[in-house]
């Protein structure tokens, strides 16, 4: 967000022993958890509106209490307490159902809060992200439409509908491209006037806890400006987060930085590592595991009508895309995965086939388009309940199915998109040891990292928290419950609160 010159003059600068100030919190990941999480820390409230009327009459009556103290300020978990919805957690489904009241029931009910901006309750924060505002969104091809309604896509108080009706476009299907949504993030960091909060182009390679005392007479690299906020650093704190890293010039050199921090809020994805099916040969030149490396061969037509065939592994819906990406090419596809087309934990089961009719499509060529029996959909054979055993330095692949019976199938390249998990290499033991089991490695689905579901703060370590998937709240509408309670946490340690 800022310029290399700019960057360095916030570099170097000494501190002597009395004069060393961490930052309250550093944010790391700039998708649109970090970018929620930075406008509540912006001394932008929340509070109920007067005179509406939210749906829910028991939400309301408890609304109705104190409607003179923020949303922040309240108890969550009181104001929570009976909510059902799409989500697990509680604080997620509070802020959705207080921003959009009725969405999951084909309603247009305006939201329920009002928001002040009271800048004495500020908090000081830095936001460290790889790419512009958004994060992963700008990895996803433009033309990708989002698997969540447009309006669900939205940030506090600048709904994504509006901005795109600024635009002269509108939504397809009541969905967005993934382009439309990495602007809009992009936009809404600019006016709501939070760029003084982000540095972009930055890596994190390293977050321990190191002691207070031991870092006051050295020389402290930092991103930070100096400032005089209300937020008190305790003195008492024997221990501080150190945050180490690189920024990228423009000139692609690495700069590196420390900076110090009393909180920090993890909120990096899921989108970092791609998962591996641990076979022989999937290290080959034309094994991939990103959607973006069949984009890239079309592109420069390394791929064709006339090539083998593309294969993608997976059945969830980046392998669906890839194979509308090949569909539309005319590119010939063999599709491979594990379960039943009629198991009920597929995703293409779970969605409504009015508002998904491209994943429908998908689902049915699934279902008729097997190898045993050709079917409607040329370049196009479906293995279910079919699994890789091995891909060979000449381009052709094993397959095994169910009942022990292998195929081999010569390709052109391969996908692999059965999922990503986040990439925590720069916490100790990769972040394994903050987990639900840590037996097993984080994974936003089956194994998130353990934290208070009132305040998103890790069990295993205080002053850490963890936003988004990491904390296992997988879709944006339900990301930004997280950052409440997280913003709501920080005020109550900052004594920001009004009585």
């Amino acid at each position: 967000m800022l310029p290399d010159g700019k960057m360095h003059t916030l570099l170097t600068r000494p501190h002597n022993k009395s004069g060393f100030k961490p930052l309250p919190v550093v944010i790391i990941g700039n998708g649109p958890s970090g970018i929620c999480l930075s406008y509540l820390l912006s001394g932008y409230i929340p509070y109920f509106k007067r005179d509406s009327l939210h749906p829910h009459p028991i939400l309301q009556r408890k609304l109705e209490e104190a409607p003179d103290v923020s949303i922040l300020d309240q108890d969550l978990e009181y104001l929570s307490e009976g909510l059902e919805g799409r989500s697990h957690s509680p604080v997620a489904l509070l802020f959705d159902t207080l921003q959009r009241p009725d969405t999951d029931f084909g309603g247009t009910a305006e939201s329920v809060l009002t928001w002040w901006h009271e800048t004495d309750r500020a908090i000081p924060h830095l936001v460290l992200g790889r790419n512009a505002p958004g994060g992963a969104w700008h990895s996803i091809e433009g033309s990708m439409v989002t698997l969540s309604r447009g309006e669900w896509m939205g940030l506090p108080d600048l709904p994504f509908k509006d901005w795109l009706k600024q635009k002269r476009r509108g939504l397809r299907n009541n969905r967005a491209t993934a382009e439309d949504i990495a602007q809009y993030y992009q936009h809404y960091v600019v006016r709501k006037g939070l760029q003084n909060n982000f540095r972009c182009g930055t890596v994190v390679t390293s977050v321990r806890k190191v002691s207070a005392g031991s870092i006051s007479s050295h020389v402290q690299k930092d991103l930070q400006e100096d400032c005089d906020s209300l937020w008190k650093f305790n003195e008492k704190s024997t221990e501080v987060f150190q945050v180490d890293g690189f920024f990228k010039t423009v000139k692609g050199d690495k700069e590196p930085f420390s900076v110090y921090a009393e909180n920090v809020v993890l909120a990096t994805g899921t989108y970092d590592s791609p998962t591996w099916l641990g076979v022989k040969g999937e290290n080959l030149s034309y094994v991939h595991h990103q959607l973006s490396a069949l984009e890239e061969a079309v592109k420069n037509n390394s791929i064709g009508i006339l090539s083998d065939p593309v294969l993608i592994v997976g059945a969830g819906l980046t392998a669906a895309d890839a194979i509308l990406f090949a569909h539309h090419c005319n590119i010939p596809v063999i599709h491979v995965f594990r379960r039943r087309v009629t198991d009920p934990g597929l995703i293409f089961n779970q969605l409504p086939k009015m508002m998904y009719p491209e994943y429908h499509k998908v689902h049915q060529m699934m279902k008729e388009q097997s190898a045993a029996c050709a079917g409607p959909y040329e370049c196009y054979i479906s293995l279910p309940e079919h699994h890789v055993l091995s891909f060979g330095k000449d381009k052709k692949c094993i397959f095994q199915d169910k009942n022990g019976y292998q195929k081999v199938y010569k390709i052109s390249m391969a996908l692999v998109l059965t999922g990503s998990n986040p990439n925590l290499s720069f916490l100790p033991n990769n972040g394994i040891d903050l987990v639900m089991d840590s037996g097993q490695p984080v994974n936003p689905k089956r194994n998130p990292i353990d934290v208070d579901p009132f305040t998103y703060e890790c069990t295993q370590e205080k002053g850490l928290y963890a936003l988004g998937p990491l904390a296992g709240d997988n879709f944006v509408r339900f990301v930004q419950g997280g950052a409440l309670a997280v913003a709501s946490s920080l005020l109550k340690k900052a004594n920001k609160n009004p009585p």
